[in-house]
């Protein structure tokens, strides 16, 4: 499953039925049974008592937490984020990381590209710093934040961890 920095809901439809297209169409789900997932994962990204909006009368931040409860209703084995933060105003940024949060701490697999570097460090099982569309280093988080190797990587967190 994919979450992206764009969100990529269906705008004509609601919050719900977002959450039960991609069950019903592609993993051919029972109306009901894709009803109860998608409730289900609303609920845990705060989303439920929304059901019936459409995306237009919802915040950015919002958005972004239906787009993890309809990515988290297909039952993917990993989720892919990427940049799930950057189109957000800042004071929403704090919400979607706290529903990302919540999934790390459950065990799910998550692959997160993101310039949120206190959320990278503090999530992550493994940490990889890329400059250039290349590998610069990667390890545990404690190493990469607490001791990196290459010059590069110090400098860039030299920029991003200030505060």
């Amino acid at each position: 499953g994919m979450v992206f920095q764009s969100f990529n809901l269906f705008n004509n439809m609601t919050v719900l039925e977002n959450c039960l297209v991609g069950q019903v169409k592609v993993l051919k789900k029972g109306k009901e049974e894709a009803r109860k997932k998608a409730m289900m994962y609303l609920e845990k990204v705060g989303m439920a008592p929304y059901i019936n909006a459409k995306p237009r009368q919802l915040s950015g931040g919002q958005k972004q937490r239906v787009a993890i409860a309809r990515a988290l209703a297909m039952e993917p084995e990993i989720l892919l984020f990427d940049e799930p933060t950057s189109a957000l105003d800042p004071q929403m940024v704090g919400e979607v990381l706290a529903v990302m949060r919540t999934l790390a701490k459950e065990g799910l697999t998550m692959i997160i590209v993101t310039h949120e570097m206190a959320f990278a460090r503090d999530v992550s099982s493994r940490v990889v710093y890329m400059a250039g569309g290349v590998i610069e280093e990667e390890g545990a988080p404690a190493d990469i934040f607490g001791n990196p190797k290459k010059n590069s990587t110090k400098e860039f967190l030299n920029r991003f961890m200030q505060g």
